[in-house]
Formats: C-alpha cells, structure tokens, sequence
C-alpha cells in the first residue's frame, strides 16, 4: 500500500528521484530558470519553495539544511544573498510554471518552464 507517500515516481528509484531533485534544484538557483517536463517542474517546485524558505529564515541551521540539499557553497551564498531578499515581503509563491506550446520532440512529453517569480524585477532579462 502507497499510504502517506506522495509525489510523482517518475519512473525512478528514490535514490534517483533525490539527486534528479537535487540537480534540477541546483540549476534553478544558478540559472532562475529551467526548461523541462510538466511533472517534474512540479516535484522541484517543492524542493525550490522550501530552500527559499530557509533562505528567509537565514540562521546558521537554515545555511546547513540548504547546504545538504545544493552542496555548492557558492549556490547556497547567492540564495541566502540574492534570491531569498526578492522574497522578503511575500508569503508564499516563489517559483512560477510556465506550460510550453509544443511537447518534446521524440516522445512527446509536455514541456514546462520553472522560474523565480521575482525575476523581473530583479532586472534579470528572459533567455529566449
């Protein structure tokens, strides 16, 4: 029975599932901006949401908890420095998903956009 697991197997073991998680949550940091499929746009949404979170708290404990997530000093620095201030007076909300027109060439799968909410107005500019 499948009680009190949540989320997408997406095909993968959990080890898998993590370090995928883990990988995309790391490329949304240094980049804000993601291109990939629907399903997993949601799943990192909840890994991106809560390591904004510790960014807000920004106490030693929320530094380390990102840290065992991004294991990239550098990544966890501009988190606690850039991003997590954008969202210094929002509630919630961080990332935005952005369903693309055309699915993926070759099998088909609905693509996606995930991103910062906070991007323009950070005077970040879109990648086309």
């Amino acid at each position: 029975m499948r009680h009190n697991k949540a989320g997408r197997k997406l095909g993968r073991t959990w080890e898998h599932r993590k370090a995928m998680y883990r990988n995309m949550a790391r490329s949304l940091i240094e980049h804000e901006q993601i291109r990939t499929t629907e399903a997993k746009a949601r799943e990192v949404r909840k890994v991106a949401e809560k390591l904004i979170g510790f960014g807000l708290d920004n106490s030693v404990h929320a530094r380390r908890m990102a840290f065992k997530v991004l294991e990239n000093r550098t990544l966890v620095k501009k988190l606690f420095d850039d991003l997590a201030p954008r969202f210094a007076n929002t509630a919630g909300g961080y990332t935005r998903i952005v369903k693309l027109g055309e699915p993926r060439r070759g099998d088909n799968a609905p693509l996606a956009i995930i991103e910062f909410t906070a991007r323009e107005a950070a005077g970040v500019t879109k990648a086309d």
